[in-house]
């Protein structure tokens, strides 16, 4: 039911993620500073560099800078998904065992529950000789429509009894990490605080997190974790040169202030920044993701060419570099190896400040929903 009422959205004309765009995209202003966001100059994204998801007294999750989407597995509405791609996908998985970069990001309704029950069989199935303690999940819970009794006549236990479905589709007896999917629960923050918290102290996950959520959101989420002695480990957001909304609103300062790992999805703006769309080749109409037209994007992708010729690396591995450069662990989605091998290459160099100035130049400013993207 989830993905059908998404199609409908994006063939509408909406994004997935940000709604109805304009025809042509904001530019931010032209004295506005992106570099006092990046990280300092000595850090170089290695495979091996590791950022910690805070959990309750110092059980901590330590994490790639690079996390794997999944919303495409299993998702045959949005992503036209078929299990005909499992083999593809699992050479993928093994070359990410291969190079320790196993921080893996999916959700409940991703495919109506088909992504977990693939991650679940990635991990039991196809790891051999692994541990399962090296292997990060991440999940995210959102309230089941068709379960309503549950989520308005006891809003704190929704999130606990979906994470218990969770691990049941994925056959694990636990997650590294439980996000609030957006800010659009029925129940109060400070009761979905109290859900995540029981989430905790039965051992369904090790840390928690938020994703869409606003600042002001955010660190409300945070006071009330606060209250169980429990860190808000990240928030989840759209962050990409498409779409700066969390450097000009605060996000990546606040994260950084209050040691919260921020998270970038659509960090290659839905494909757009990958090279693998252009003005002459733009993505398909039926997904409508990002809804700009290339010929906005094109000045932006000539300069990520120029950069990916100079280090040797793909045009995205040039835009996840951007995005771990401003303090960001990017997540993006993968289906096969190549994707892989290319989005790895954002590791072992760095973009000079000078090139992330030069990248800031040619970004969009992006916007918000009124219900689901907020941050």
């Amino acid at each position: 039911m989830a993905q059908k009422i998404l199609q409908a959205g994006l063939s509408s004309g909406m994004s997935a993620v940000s709604g109805f765009h304009s025809s042509k995209p904001e530019s931010l202003p032209e004295d506005y500073d992106g570099l006092q966001h990046v990280i300092a100059d000595s850090v170089v994204p290695q495979l091996d560099t590791r950022y910690t998801l805070r959990g309750k007294d110092g059980k901590d999750v330590q994490v790639p800078v690079i996390c794997w989407g999944a919303w495409p597995w299993g998702d045959s509405s949005t992503f036209h998904w078929s299990d005909d791609e499992l083999p593809a996908l699992r050479a993928a998985w093994k070359k990410c065992l291969e190079k320790g970069m196993t921080f893996v990001d999916t959700a409940q309704v991703y495919g109506s529950g088909r992504s977990e029950e693939i991650l679940g069989d990635l991990i039991n199935n196809h790891s051999p000789g692994v541990d399962r303690s090296s292997i990060i999940v991440q999940t995210k819970w959102l309230p089941n429509i068709t379960d309503s009794g549950t989520n308005i006549i006891h809003p704190v236990e929704a999130p606990v009894k979906e994470l218990r479905n969770t691990l049941k589709r994925m056959n694990l007896t636990y997650i590294d990490c439980y996000l609030v999917h957006g800010p659009i629960h029925i129940s109060s923050i400070k009761q979905a605080a109290k859900g995540l918290a029981q989430c905790v102290e039965e051992g369904l996950t090790k840390t928690v997190g938020v994703a869409n959520y606003s600042v002001e959101d955010m660190l409300k989420m945070k006071d009330a974790l606060a209250e169980y002695g429990i860190p808000l480990a990240t928030n989840q957001c759209e962050y990409s040169i498409l779409r700066r909304l969390p450097e000009t609103e605060g996000m990546l300062e606040a994260c950084k202030k209050n040691g919260i790992v921020f998270q970038s999805y659509s960090s290659i703006g839905q494909g757009r920044l990958s090279g693998k769309y252009s003005k002459e080749n733009p993505p398909p109409k039926e997904y409508r993701f990002s809804s700009y037209d290339m010929e906005h994007v094109e000045p932006l992708l000539e300069v990520q060419r120029r950069l990916a010729k100079k280090y040797n690396v793909s045009v995205a591995a040039v835009a996840l570099n951007w995005n771990i450069c401003k303090g960001a662990i990017p997540v993006v989605g993968i289906r096969k190896e190549s994707q892989v091998v290319d989005n790895m290459q954002a590791l072992g160099w760095r973009l000079t400040r000078e090139e992330i100035e030069e990248l800031d130049k040619h970004g969009f400013k992006g916007n918000t929903t009124m219900l689901w993207q907020q941050g």
